[in-house]
């Protein structure tokens, strides 16, 4: 074979190497949302609305980063929940609200939609990222759910990341927990902002990496004022996140005891399954035809082909997208 002959066939292979990798990152897609409710552009000063703009946009470029170096989506999955779980501004880690106890009690999960593995912990109270608990009941475990203190010491077998309760405390979060208290003594409120009064908070990722897997993971910190134990859908499976290549993955954001018994994001994940609609018509139906008026709240949907939604019926989601080209597309309000 002659120089020029073997040059030329170093550089053909390359051209089909690189071809391969782009086509395979051509595929990429991470959507992500922070929490739904009465989000208005009325209710949000330009600080405010840059600080959570800004935020979201942190998280997509974390994610994507781990999905264009070849990460697998559970991967940019948890580290996207990482990132919003480390930001107070959202309602999971180190920004969950407080309990009626005045304790802040966590909750997360996480499911691979290629195996279908999923785990979940539920009302932890010392363990810094809670996603990173969920993951590891799915693959060091053969359990899906743990909860407190049960939960807390296998994460610390597992050797994550453990924290003082105090950690988790913030005075926004605390002022809310003290206005829920004087409402129900039917005494005079502290102004808060109407963003923080009425607000569903929960982080959600689901993502698509270069080997068409998907994966969702969902963290909160629940409801203001929510009674000792009290779970939401965030970590029940088929509830508030659900991941399975064949459909979609999804991740909730709402009034959880309606996601809970609507089982919002399978329900989502059948219609697109078996009735073979599309992820925006299945997420349509079910938010805005099949909850109750009761059911506020929203989902982000992806499919296996990178085809997404980020429905909801209350007034904002934060919510944001990233594909191939990196670059973020972040929205607020309901007109965008």
């Amino acid at each position: 074979m002659s120089m020029r002959t073997f040059t030329r066939s170093i550089l053909l292979t390359a051209t089909i190497v690189f071809a391969l990798i782009s086509e395979a990152q051509s595929k990429i897609m991470l959507v992500i949302h922070g929490g739904a409710g009465t989000i208005t552009k009325a209710s949000m000063t330009p600080e405010m609305e840059q600080q959570y703009r800004a935020g979201l946009e942190q998280a997509l470029r974390t994610g994507h980063a781990v999905l264009k170096k070849g990460g697998s989506s559970l991967d940019a999955v948890e580290a996207t929940i990482r990132e919003l779980e480390d930001n107070p501004l959202f309602n999971a880690g180190k920004g969950a609200v407080f309990t009626h106890e005045g304790k802040n009690e966590l909750d997360a999960a996480i499911m691979d939609g290629k195996t279908k593995g999923a785990g979940a912990v539920a009302g932890v109270t010392i363990i810094r990222n809670p996603i990173s608990a969920a993951r590891a009941v799915m693959e060091k475990s053969p359990h899906v759910m743990m909860v407190g203190r049960g939960a807390e010491l296998f994460a610390t077998k597992m050797g994550l990341e453990i924290v003082d309760p105090s950690y988790f405390w913030t005075e926004k979060r605390w002022k809310s927990l003290q206005n829920e208290l004087l409402k129900e003594q039917g005494r005079p409120q502290a102004h808060l902002d109407a963003v923080e009064i009425k607000k569903f908070g929960t982080v959600g990722a689901v993502a698509l990496d270069q080997n068409g897997n998907l994966a969702a993971g969902t963290s909160t910190g629940g409801l203001t004022n929510k009674q000792y134990g009290r779970v939401g859908d965030a970590p029940i499976i088929g509830a508030g996140t659900y991941a399975e290549n064949e459909s979609c993955a999804v991740s909730a954001t709402g009034a959880g005891e309606y996601f809970i018994r609507w089982t919002v994001a399978h329900d989502i994940a059948a219609l697109v399954k078996y009735k073979g609609m599309t992820v925006q018509a299945a997420a349509d139906e079910v938010i805005n035809h099949k909850l109750p008026k009761e059911g506020e709240g929203g989902v982000i949907v992806l499919d296996a082909k990178g085809n997404y939604a980020m429905t909801f019926n209350s007034e904002g989601m934060y919510r944001g997208a990233i594909g191939p080209d990196g670059v973020p597309h972040v929205e607020i309000y309901k007109a965008e």
